[in-house]
């Protein structure tokens, strides 16, 4: 679609739309960068400590890369489907075994949220699901 003024096209939307889709995706890619590494550093804040505890602000960083990661296979997903030469389609199986990581992560963060320590096992178990994830989303 293009806007005119006197036979010349003053704005190319189609343009537009791929630089602001693309900036939302790189804002989103950065805060669920930032909410991985925010959430392990919690996690290996406990490293010294005898009696490990999960941190309240683990499952708020584990929530928020949640949210901005489906938020980004929604983008993904759209530049795909608006420009198959340009962007990539997302690998939805990835997607998905990130996906269920991230749930058996949330899983043990709230079964184990009311606890004032949890076992060095389970702590070691966020730990490398953690590590999995984030393994899985620079290999794969």
């Amino acid at each position: 679609m293009l806007l005119y003024l006197e036979k010349k096209p003053l704005i190319c939307v189609s343009r537009l739309y791929y630089f602001h889709m693309s900036t939302v995706k790189t804002i989103f890619l950065f805060i669920h960068i930032l909410a991985v590494v925010g959430g392990l550093v919690l996690l290996l804040t406990q490293l010294p400590k005898p009696k490990k505890s999960t941190h309240a602000g683990f499952l708020h960083s584990m929530l928020t890369a949640l949210v901005a990661g489906v938020v980004l296979v929604g983008i993904n997903t759209s530049l795909h489907a608006t420009d198959p030469v340009k962007y990539d389609a997302p690998d939805h199986g990835v997607v998905g075994i990130k996906f269920l990581i991230l749930l058996v992560i949330l899983g043990l963060i709230i079964k184990n949220k009311k606890k004032s320590e949890v076992s060095t096992g389970v702590w070691a178990l966020l730990i490398a699901l953690t590590m999995a994830n984030v393994f899985i989303a620079t290999s794969l």
